[in-house]
């Protein structure tokens, strides 16, 4: 066999293989947005990929490597919100309500693959270790930011993180409140609590 043909079988093989584990990635996007991560199983994600059980495994044979990918291919579908220009604003209030109404806004969006995935963190460890390691560290610092703004306290940056919160917002929204209404809210709960500092 000529070296060429080598090469291009190769790469043939490469692409198939990266193909394949595209195809088991969105099958379990589908499955944790339909019935979440905990109710997901191997057997249904081998069935809607095409594969068989032991080829998912062969891809990612620990949870937490499908975790990562899953993650990784919903972000790119679904970036968060962009709050760049939100934390230049001059008025710490505005930059809290400008943040606050970005990512509600994102909530809305992904509400029914987030709902799944808060839900179900707690039941499954590699799923939990990851959101601490992304989701939640993201908003721990954005949380940071945000009350170093309106001056340092534990009580402020606890509100402030509160209104950050997946729950906070979908119980804001279960209670009539838009997403705008529902960022004034926390804002004012912020800011009041800063007059009360």
């Amino acid at each position: 066999m000529s070296i060429e043909k080598r090469k291009y079988e190769l790469k043939s093989r490469a692409a198939s293989q990266q193909q394949t584990r595209e195809r088991i990635v969105a099958a379990t996007v589908e499955l944790h947005t339909e019935v979440g991560p905990a109710l997901t199983t191997v057997a249904e994600v081998a069935r809607r990929a095409g594969v068989q059980r032991l080829t998912v495994y062969n891809h990612f044979p620990e949870d937490a490597g499908l975790f990562g990918a899953c993650q990784a291919h919903w972000m790119q579908q679904h970036p968060l919100p962009d709050v760049a220009t939100a934390l230049t604003a001059d008025d710490p209030a505005e930059r809290v309500r400008s943040v606050f109404r970005a990512q509600y806004g994102w909530y809305r969006e992904t509400e029914p693959m987030a709902e799944k995935v808060q839900r179900d963190r707690g039941a499954v460890p590699a799923l939990d270790s990851l959101m601490r390691r992304t989701a939640d560290a993201r908003l721990d610092q954005l949380a940071d930011t945000l009350a170093t703004g309106l001056g340092e306290s534990a009580e402020r940056r606890a509100l402030i993180r509160l209104g950050l919160d997946f729950w906070t917002w979908r119980r804001l929204t279960r209670e009539g409140l838009d997403d705008d209404r529902a960022a004034e809210l926390m804002t004012a709960a912020a800011t009041a609590w800063l007059q009360r500092s």
